[in-house]
């Protein structure tokens, strides 16, 4: 009797402990479900979107990484290109999250070559400061001229590079802001113009868009492109950063038939821009090409590229003396080594072009030598993604800042180095529809309007601390330089003309 008590208790007991079982065992997969569901169906992160539970882990070990992290190779300073600190900024600030931090900088500051800004005694108070002033580019000359609202802007990214939800965020989230968004060379899309934003439409070497069949300028298709009211400026890229001296690289899989009507090429192929224009290849060429844009499209017209040799500036700046200012250009836009892409040669990446710290100062020192510096407004690009750098570059001799990666950012992007792949884990450049559900455009738009708002605050910020009340007020003399001792030391001791900037702004807003 007693035997079978204990046989039935223990049967029993085994009863229970498989209830349990089954109990938490069908509890954890209604609960991975419910975890399932409510990731496919959110549209805030597209790692969790495209990768449902799994895409859990990521956040979960970024929030562990900032108790842990001492105990790991990689710390806030050392991941490239971009470090943990400047991207996590660029994600809290596009969320609108507080940006404030503890304890104490984890940025070196005795690394030579890097800057300070220097605070004053008495801080501009909240009641002086003032909003950043429009600045119209192409005044005088162009028969539309372009009154651009804010100083930070979108730089020039293709459709092609980027997939069709990432060009809505950027263009929506840019018209939010009252930001321009820059096309990139593959043309305008229906994405670019169903925004309402204000585009700057970017003519590359292969002419995507405007060309005809031997790569030069179709007249034509450019009033086409120029009719549009928000095509507000062209650039003529002759080079950009990460690649000077290569074209736009696209491969022949992400070349749809949507894609390849925009361009004006074959579907499927790759598509390959030459390394220069073929109707550009002097001074004299591109200040003819210049002046024949602005006149066909009533438009401002400028140029991009990366400054590496600077001897032809010189001859650059004494020809639009000798033809007349209608030949120069209405703004250059300096590119550097510090710029992206989404594919270039290895040897270019990591060799090619001056950084933006070195040319910057260089090309804003010539042009007010030559008196052109009231004539052809600055816009400096590369790794201009936070604050202090902005800063700086305003500082510098820059009118306006424009960052391609930190929007990148704000969409989401984690830095996978994926998108010459077409398998970038976050939609934003690939042109895979599973991939491309993750990014939900009008979620992500506000993302990028706040990531601009914030940095433009922030910048204010750093402004007032050094005692001007609007950040155009920056000047060389709120900033010093690292030397090689690792000891700061003024700006003019290594770009030795930078203080001229003062004088072209005071020029410039009295005119």
């Amino acid at each position: 009797m007693n035997e079978l008590t204990l046989a039935d208790f223990t049967l029993d007991f085994l009863g229970v402990i498989a209830i349990i079982f089954i109990f938490v065992v069908g509890g954890g997969l209604l609960w991975v479900a419910a975890l399932y569901w409510s990731d496919v169906t959110q549209k805030s992160h597209a790692i969790r979107r495209n990768y449902p539970v799994i895409g859990r882990f990521r956040y979960y070990f970024e929030y562990l990484g900032e108790f842990f992290r001492q105990y790991f190779f990689a710390q806030d300073r050392e991941e490239l290109p971009f470090n943990r600190a400047q991207r996590t900024w660029v994600y809290r600030a596009a969320k609108n999250l507080d940006s404030t931090t503890a304890f104490g900088s984890t940025r070196p500051l005795n690394q030579p070559g890097d800057f300070i800004f220097l605070n004053c005694l008495f801080p501009t108070i909240s009641e002086d400061h003032v909003e950043p002033d429009s600045m119209t580019i192409g005044f005088g000359y162009a028969d539309s001229p372009f009154r651009a609202k804010s100083f930070f802007n979108v730089s020039g990214m293709s459709y092609g590079a980027l997939s069709k939800p990432a060009v809505l965020a950027l263009a929506n989230g840019a018209a939010k802001a009252g930001l321009w968004l820059n096309t990139g060379e593959g043309g305008v899309s229906p994405y670019h113009l169903e925004s309402g934003c204000d585009l700057v439409y970017q003519i590359g070497t292969a002419k995507y868009g405007v060309q005809d069949e031997h790569k030069r300028l179709n007249e034509d298709k450019l009033r086409d492109v120029a009719s549009h009211a928000q095509v507000k400026m062209f650039e003529i890229k002759l080079s950009q950063g990460a690649k000077p001296g290569k074209g736009g690289i696209l491969p022949g899989r992400k070349v749809g038939p949507e894609i390849a009507k925009i361009r004006h090429i074959p579907e499927g192929e790759d598509s390959i821009s030459p390394n220069s224009h073929v109707d550009i290849t002097n001074i004299d060429e591109l200040l003819n090409m210049l002046k024949r844009v602005r006149d066909i499209t009533g438009k401002p017209c400028g140029f991009k590229l990366v400054l590496g040799n600077t001897a032809w500036l010189t001859q650059f700046c004494e020809a639009i003396h000798e033809r007349g200012f209608e030949y120069a250009p209405d703004f250059i836009t300096l590119d550097s080594a510090d710029g992206g892409t989404g594919a270039a040669p290895q040897s270019l990446i990591d060799f090619m072009g001056l950084p933006i710290q070195s040319s910057l100062p260089t090309l804003n020192r010539i042009l007010v030598e030559y008196g052109l510096r009231d004539r052809i407004k600055i816009i400096a690009s590369g790794k201009l993604i936070n604050p202090g750098r902005v800063a700086w570059a305003l500082a510098m001799g820059a009118d306006f800042v424009v960052s391609a990666r930190g929007f990148m950012f704000s969409l989401g992007c984690i830095q996978a180095l994926q998108c010459n792949n077409n398998t970038c884990p976050t939609g934003i450049t690939t042109h895979n529809k599973e991939l491309q559900k993750g990014l939900d455009p009008t979620e992500k738009s506000e993302r990028v309007k706040h990531y601009a708002f914030n940095l433009i605050k922030e910048v204010g910020v750093i402004a007032h601390s050094c005692g001007v009340a609007d950040p155009r007020q920056l000047n060389p003399d709120h900033v010093q330089i690292i030397n090689e001792h690792g000891l700061p030391e003024p700006v003019t001791v290594r770009f030795p003309a930078a203080s001229v900037r003062d004088e072209y702004k005071e020029s410039s807003s009295s005119s």
